[in-house]
């Protein structure tokens, strides 16, 4: 009876696992058929989608460094800007989003870019900020003993310093970024955002799979791509530590605190 009831328990579990590889297998039927469709344009949604990343990813990192380059050598504007891009990470997205609706006064790729550039520049320009102030002063008295001018210090010296730190900013605000990316079909942004809306409106679960699926993996894919490329402007005997603990007062705090200032 006891060997019956093991016996029983077996076949169930093979059962279930039958009926679940045909589930699974019909899904992917479902999203190949939904992706090769001509009137899903999934290619269009693939560009619009890829569109809505890079474009906000590079402006970030522009905006980001740049910011970063000009507070990193004023104690209170680096203090004060961090402090400022610590309250523009508490705002919800949406609400980020429907800002640039009411300032733009409109819908579409425009507000969604600005307002996804809003979100990657945080990450950036904490990092920049950090890896400037944290580099070694002997190594930037050492540059200006060789009669180095003030940007021939800064990137020739500083910037590869601090290299690894920038990339790991670009790396968080890539990936936020990218994931975001659905969020903006809300305001018209288009992208794989409309696959998933429409997916959850219309309880159509393989477009719904197709948009999710579509935008995990080039959040993978950019999270991949930046962990090599921050690996290799690591230089390799820092390569078994943080990149972001350039020097110990930079584990304090970014940018130190008032009695700093």
């Amino acid at each position: 009876m006891h060997f019956l009831k093991h016996r029983a328990a077996r076949e169930l579990a093979a059962s279930l696992i039958r009926v679940v590889k045909e589930i699974e297998w019909t899904m992917i039927a479902k999203m190949l058929q939904f992706i090769g469709d001509p009137t899903n344009t999934f290619w269009q949604h693939t560009i619009d989608t890829l569109k809505l990343s890079i474009v906000p990813i590079i402006l970030a990192l522009l905006i980001g460094l740049s910011l970063g380059v000009l507070v990193a050598r004023r104690p209170v504007a680096a203090f004060i800007s961090a402090n400022l891009t610590g309250l523009m990470r508490a705002v919800p997205t949406l609400a980020v989003l429907f800002i640039m609706i009411l300032y733009f006064n409109q819908i579409g790729f425009l507000p969604s870019v600005v307002a996804l550039t809003v979100l990657g520049i945080p990450p950036i320009l904490l990092n920049t900020i950090a890896g400037l102030r944290g580099v070694d002063p002997s190594a930037i008295e050492a540059g200006q003993g060789m009669g180095m001018t003030q940007q021939q210090v800064l990137f020739r010296v500083q910037i590869p310093l601090v290299l690894p730190v920038i990339a790991a900013g670009v790396r968080t605000a890539s990936v936020q970024i990218i994931a975001t990316v659905p969020i903006a079909g809300l305001i018209g942004g288009g992208g794989y955002g409309d696959y998933i809306l429409a997916g959850i409106n219309l309880l159509n679960i393989p477009q719904l799979l197709v948009g999710a699926v579509g935008i995990a993996l080039l959040a993978l894919l950019a999270e991949f791509a930046l962990a090599a490329l921050q690996r290799a402007v690591t230089p390799a005997g820092l390569r078994a530590t943080e990149p972001a603990a350039i020097a110990p007062s930079a584990r304090r705090s970014p940018v130190g605190s008032l009695a700093d200032v």
